[in-house]
């Protein structure tokens, strides 16, 4: 079936979801570095993919998924429910504040997301992907803001962004007493400007460590580093 993403060890149906799944989220899921987390929180998780990898990486992980889009939210817990790991995922069709709000005491060893990024810009046709593609001023805020009230004190949260919003982020984590901690740059071919940037953030003040992804070496041809990284989820490698 069109709508079927087929992994190694789970498959992801996609009906119904206005973000596919694409590279950004794939990187997340793949690059996200954490010892041994036992809670992760997966904030807007879409077709719950990010959710998916995380759990087949982190076998002693317990995770929540927040989606806003009702749609969204009945694939992604189809899809928790027909994976390996159905015991440890968690799905709440809600926005991240009112999550939040009403669990106020939940702490998390890793929160992850693939946000909405276009902050102000052109809204594109279609509610269901203007939700999922689209921030106002204040979401990134909330956000932030969120993560720094759950986040255990060594936990990280790492986001996959633009560069542009990265930016903005960086500041307003600084904001609320997070640091940057590592940022991975993403490009699509060596000899490109960066287009998307991994960053991960947590209370610990400790140096920066920046590091170059590549995902191409030509057209249709995936880098060594970019097979590595996705052997153990994509069936192509």
């Amino acid at each position: 079936m069109a709508n079927i993403f087929q992994f190694k060890q789970f498959s992801v149906d996609q009906t119904g979801c206005a973000m596919k799944i694409n590279t950004d989220g794939v990187l997340l899921g793949a690059l996200t570095e954490a010892d041994n987390p036992q809670s992760i929180l997966d904030i807007g998780t879409g077709t719950g993919v990010i959710a998916l990898m995380l759990a087949q990486r982190f076998t002693n992980a317990n995770i929540d998924a927040v989606e806003i889009d009702e749609s969204a939210a009945k694939t992604a817990t189809k899809n928790f429910e027909n994976s390996p790991f159905a015991d440890r995922l968690n799905l709440y069709t809600t926005g991240f504040e009112e999550y939040f709000a009403t669990h106020p005491d939940r702490q998390y060893d890793l929160i992850v997301s693939n946000p909405p990024f276009y902050i102000n810009s052109l809204q594109s046709p279609g509610a269901k992907k203007n939700l999922a593609k689209h921030a106002g001023d204040g979401f990134f805020e909330g956000l932030i803001d969120g993560v720094a009230a759950h986040l255990t004190n060594d936990g990280t949260c790492w986001l996959v962004l633009p560069l542009a919003t990265g930016a903005i982020v960086k500041d307003i984590a600084v904001q609320h007493g997070l640091h940057l901690q590592i940022q991975v740059d993403i490009y699509s071919f060596e000899s490109d400007e960066p287009h998307r940037e991994i960053l991960a953030f947590g209370f610990n003040n400790q140096p920066i460590v920046i590091r170059k992804f590549v995902i191409y070496d030509g057209p249709k041809v995936y880098t060594k580093e970019y097979q590595e990284t996705l052997k153990g989820f994509l069936t192509i490698f």
